[in-house]
């Protein structure tokens, strides 16, 4: 067993959802996650806490949409609410063989099953953002187990994504979770500068133009509670104030698919023309699958410079230090956002490279970095 490994288990469990003795702790992944599985399991159990686990072949994505008919598609099983029903804490492993697995599937499908699992979404987001103190709140953490695939897809070989991965979640020093305070701490002072600001305008020489509305909205500090690694700030940007052309630097990838050099064009916080060189029909159907899907529910900076490079994995890639991501559809109601939708799409900006942020006319950001050297760096 890699010691990182149990590591890893040991932040998920006493820090990032903080188990308690009797919390129904509920942890999923593919069989590729079992090694973290195991370590997070016996870590509940010294915890207090109540597993249940769910692991399942990672071919079964695939076999659901070359099999699934149209009632499987518009039908959510009564069993999956239940669960998350019952659960105080969820610990989501992302791990597998093949991340294009599903690079074939009908995109119409793609978009049908999420809107059914649109209720689900919402009740997560719903109860993770209740106060820590509501028996209802749901503590949740999603995290990555190193593997062969996703190290292909990052173009490195194991051992040194195992090394990005680990040195992302702080693992490489000697005590990770006061490496996170700290960056909990400076991100803090960043989240209350931005809420006193009434709106964002970030340029990039690559050709992004855009303005954010950002009055009255919350900004959340991730210091590595729900997502893990972490490293942003974000919040729910005003439904109708998003005006202006984004050009993302990297591409996107959901539902097992990559797009490639998008650009969006907003008018009163809808996307009212898109493009991408390719992929292009995927990202119009992910567009179109409702309401609130060309509607922003997120804008977030990142702040994890230990994160570098580019892995075609969101979880890292929008943590980066110097960059901005905006994800399309679903907003966290504990940043004030509103918009709802089955779709939550992040999209990432390099702002390493000529790019500026601006809030209310004054520079807070130039080159990836910040003005304020008591922020993140």
């Amino acid at each position: 067993m890699d010691p990182r490994i149990r590591k890893l288990a040991q932040v998920l469990v006493r820090y990032s959802t903080a188990v308690r003795p009797k919390d129904v702790v509920v942890i999923r992944g593919s069989t590729v996650a079992a090694p973290l599985a195991a370590e997070v399991y016996r870590e509940v159990l010294e915890a207090g806490g109540l597993p249940w686990v769910r692991l399942v072949p990672d071919s079964l994505g695939e076999i659901f949409f070359r099999h699934a008919r149209k009632e499987h598609l518009e039908t959510l099983n009564p069993i999956d609410p239940a669960v998350l029903k019952e659960a105080n804490v969820t610990v989501g492993i992302w791990a597998g063989t093949n991340t294009k697995s599903l690079s074939r599937t009908d995109p119409a499908k793609q978009a049908a099953i999420s809107r059914t699992m649109r209720p689900m979404m919402e009740e997560q987001m719903k109860r993770s953002g209740l106060p820590a103190k509501d028996p209802r709140h749901l503590r949740w953490v999603g995290t990555l187990l190193p593997n062969d695939a996703a190290a292909q897809d990052a173009e490195m070989g194991i051992l040194d994504y195992e090394e990005f991965v680990y040195r992302a979640g702080k693992l490489d020093q000697k005590d990770p979770v006061a490496a996170w305070k700290k960056l909990g701490a400076s991100q803090k002072r960043l989240a209350d500068r931005l809420e006193k600001g009434r709106e964002m305008h970030i340029t990039t020489p690559q050709g992004t133009d855009i303005r954010y509305g950002i009055k009255g909205r919350t900004w959340i500090n991730c210091d590595g509670k729900n997502n893990f690694p972490d490293g942003e700030v974000f919040t729910g940007p005003i439904e109708d104030a998003t005006e202006g052309i984004v050009k993302y630097s990297f591409p996107a990838v959901h539902g097992g698919r990559e797009v490639r050099d998008i650009t969006l064009r907003f008018k009163a916080g809808k996307v009212v023309d898109c493009s991408a060189s390719h992929n292009e029909e995927f990202l119009v159907k992910m567009l179109d699958q409702d309401k609130g899907a060309r509607v922003l529910g997120e804008l977030a900076l990142g702040t994890n410079y230990s994160i570098k490079e580019y892995s075609k994995n969101t979880l890292f890639d929008e943590k980066i230090g110097g960059t901005y991501h905006a994800a399309l559809g679903a907003a966290y109601p504990e940043s004030g956002g509103t918009n709802k939708s089955g779709l939550h799409w992040d999209m990432v900006c390099d702002l390493r490279k000529g790019g500026i942020v601006r809030v209310d006319g004054k520079v807070i950001s130039k080159n990836g970095r910040f003005a304020d050297a008591t922020w993140p760096k």
